[in-house]
């Protein structure tokens, strides 16, 4: 394979891999810093991050607060104090070798609030922002109030410059680079278009050249591009390394750092990667969030897909075909379904799901009691993580901190999940009954004899075999 050299990304000389963002409690300090102390560039997750005690134990983010509005404080004051705790436990493992960057989600509730206290917080200890999830016009005033760079997540040419004519032209010294992330590939929230099918992915290569002749346009040439999403072996990518047309390419790791000894998830969770097979993991929409994400279609997604299946249109009053009664509710008002739904409805209701819950699309779906009472509690408990929530309905702006809309109860808490996961994951039904991001080439770490017999390499092994093309 080629020589893998080094580009000058952020500023400085780095190797071109980077360590991949990853949600809640995922991307830590402390893999982050390993990372970056084999030369590459690290990634911390400020969503949320954990922060630690006296003695070092982390700090499980409990809510007090009778409001949304009052645990919605909550949560930025816990985001704050462990994007700032894991930046310095990032750069006390760095030694100033390699770069460190923040990620963050710009439809996380209160993201700009919480990104500025960090970096207040951690002046000097973090070298770069990372950013999608949304349209983070903002992401270049901050990166320029603190002398950062910043690195927007795209996922094609035409977001890019949107992003670069409204707001990005104007710092552009500061563009560290830009991260393509294949809609198709990349695991957790992806960019997915409304005009492209999930179903049928398209070859990334022409579309990272389409974004390199728009940076060029922009006079961007120099500044690198990020291959994030199906990335495994280098080899298979020998003919993007020093390619003239893309110009410089790093490459971004996001699952495979999650298989090291350094990384923060359960054992359970390390162990499942380990069994994947093609086909394991797939792109849905059940997130809050409205994006497509890529996840293992464990015990948790089969459940989400469940509650959606045993859905059926209504009607308030009889309309064509929507002429046969059924009660809904405690006091069982009144509704109309086909009468091929009626008969559906009571199959359901024979197999214990009994619980009719409507959703904004003027549909019933069909649960449980236990499980109807558990969307209710978690809707009610709701801290108000995301800018927009589809689930529980919260929207971060007043007077009433609501999106307008129904509650879904066919999506969950996403907050809620990825927390028990990322902590609580050392036993394989909290493994199962989780939301478990992952690329969709999660399925490799079984075929890879690099994790023969088990193997779990430490994160300066996997930087070393990366660098191997293998």
């Amino acid at each position: 394979m080629k020589a893998l050299n080094a580009i000058r990304m952020g500023g400085a000389e780095v190797l071109p891999l980077v360590e991949g963002g990853k949600g809640v409690a995922v991307s830590d300090g402390n893999s982050c810093g390993h990372w970056a102390a084999g030369g590459g560039v690290g990634t911390f997750s400020a969503v949320n991050a954990d922060s630690y005690d006296a003695d070092g134990t982390i700090i499980r983010q409990t809510y007090e607060g009778r409001t949304r509005r009052d645990r919605h404080e909550e949560m930025i004051d816990y985001a704050i104090k462990g994007g700032i705790a894991q930046a310095q436990r990032a750069h006390e493992i760095n030694g100033g070798r390699g770069r460190i960057n923040a990620n963050i989600l710009w439809e996380m509730g209160g993201a700009e609030r919480v990104i500025t206290g960090v970096l207040e917080g951690a002046k000097g200890l973090i070298n770069g922002l990372t950013c999608g999830a949304g349209m983070p016009y903002r992401l270049s005033d901050i990166a320029t109030k603190f002398g950062v760079h910043y690195y927007p997540i795209v996922s094609s040419a035409r977001a890019f410059s949107a992003l670069w004519k409204r707001a990005y032209h104007k710092a552009s010294n500061l563009l560290g680079g830009v991260v393509y992330e294949d809609p198709w590939l990349a695991g957790g929230h992806n960019g997915l278009s409304n005009s492209e099918d999930p179903s049928r992915p398209e070859d990334p290569f022409p579309r990272v050249l389409a974004l390199r002749r728009q940076m060029r346009e922009f006079g961007l040439g120099d500044t690198p591009i990020i291959m994030a999403g199906g990335v495994w072996w280098l080899e298979e990518w020998e003919d993007w390394i020093d390619n003239p047309e893309l110009g410089p390419i790093a490459f971004q790791f996001g699952t495979r750092p999650l298989l090291t000894q350094e990384s923060p998830i359960g054992d359970s969770w390390k162990q499942k990667l380990l069994t994947l097979k093609k086909g394991d993991i797939f792109l849905n929409r059940f997130s809050p969030t409205g994006f497509y994400s890529s996840a293992v279609n464990n015990e948790f997604m089969q459940e989400l897909r469940g509650r959606s299946e045993r859905q059926v249109a209504y009607t308030t009053e009889v309309v064509g075909e929507h002429t046969a009664e059924f009660g809904v509710g405690p006091r069982k008002r009144i509704v109309y379904l086909t009468k091929p739904d009626l008969t559906r409805v009571r199959q359901w209701v024979a197999q214990g799901f009994i619980e009719a819950l409507r959703t904004p699309d003027t549909t019933l779906i069909f649960v449980t009691p236990e499980r109807a009472g558990q969307i209710y509690q978690d809707q009610v408990d709701c801290m108000g993580c995301l800018s927009q929530c589809r689930f529980s309905n919260w929207g971060q702006e007043g007077p009433d901190y609501t999106n307008g809309k129904k509650a879904d109860p066919r999506s969950f808490c996403i907050q809620k999940t990825l927390q028990n996961i990322g902590h609580d994951a050392k036993d394989e039904v909290t493994a199962e009954n989780n939301l478990m991001f992952s690329g969709h080439n999660g399925y490799r770490f079984g075929l890879d004899p690099f994790y023969s017999n088990g193997f779990i390499p430490t994160v300066r092994q996997l930087i070393d075999r990366i660098k191997t093309g293998r």
